[in-house]
């Protein structure tokens, strides 16, 4: 676990924001940081390698298709606004998930949301 992913399981350990949350949790093929099975949500804390990249679109595409809202964060996010941070995963709580049951075969949808953040440098994103 990274120091990000620490900071943020203090807020999400025992249902610090109402649901349940587990970690490391294997869904398909992947296996998530953060995710509350009930409410469809899937947290990923990121470091500066996961740069817009290939496999964490087919992730975020697979996770979509299953029914999972995915929030994504930058490690530096989590260390430097974790009061941000936590705002935007509340209001996924809040507000149900575009998606709110898995696809049949075949179908696709996009659940990922947009980054809560705007664009940083590969530097902030470390």
């Amino acid at each position: 676990m990274t120091d990000a992913e620490r900071h943020l399981w203090s807020v999400l350990r025992n249902r610090g924001l109402g649901p349940k949350f587990r970690r490391q949790v294997p869904i398909g093929p992947f296996v998530v940081d953060f995710a509350a099975i009930n409410e469809r949500l899937v947290i990923e804390v990121d470091g500066g390698q996961h740069a817009e990249s290939a496999e964490d679109q087919s992730r975020g595409n697979y996770l979509g298709t299953q029914g999972f809202q995915v929030l994504r964060f930058w490690n530096t996010e989590v260390l430097t606004n974790l009061q941000g941070v936590v705002a935007v995963i509340r209001r996924a709580l809040i507000v149900p998930s575009p998606c709110p049951l898995p696809l049949e075969e075949g179908r696709t949808a996009q659940c990922v949301l947009p980054s809560p953040h705007p664009a940083l440098s590969p530097r902030e994103r470390e």
